[in-house]
């Protein structure tokens, strides 16, 4: 799968409905009319997103006689996963070092606060 790929499965979940169809899809396959049900659009407006998620390989539908199901294609979820996991990867890297950063700094305050302390008991 290529970057242009990506691109368009992206694009495809940018719309709240076909992400909306796509979470339904997780619980299993559907027909276009079940799919359909809980939206006041025309069954036409339902076509036009399911080919937007065909086109990004995130739903198939098997050739045949109606009704097909509509299947959500796992595939490509394992694609956006790896996209994600290597910039989650790179950031909670950043974030270590941010936090031993401040653990130093956090240590180096400790530090100089309980030599300050010592400083005033040996004054009293």
């Amino acid at each position: 799968m290529t970057a242009d790929t990506l691109s368009r499965v992206f694009a495809a979940l940018a719309d709240p409905t076909r992400r909306d169809i796509v979470a339904r899809l997780a619980d299993g396959d559907a027909t276009v009319n079940q799919l359909a049900e809980p939206y006041e659009m025309t069954l036409q407006a339902v076509y036009k997103h399911l080919r937007v998620l065909e086109d990004a390989g995130l739903v198939s539908r098997p050739r045949g006689p109606q009704p097909r199901p509509v299947r959500l294609e796992a595939g490509v979820f394992d694609l956006m996963d790896t996209w994600i996991e290597r910039y989650r990867r790179r950031a909670e890297q950043r974030y270590r070092r941010l936090d031993a950063v401040l653990a130093e700094l956090t240590e180096t305050d400790e530090k100089d606060g309980a030599a300050h302390d010592q400083g005033d008991v040996h004054r009293g």
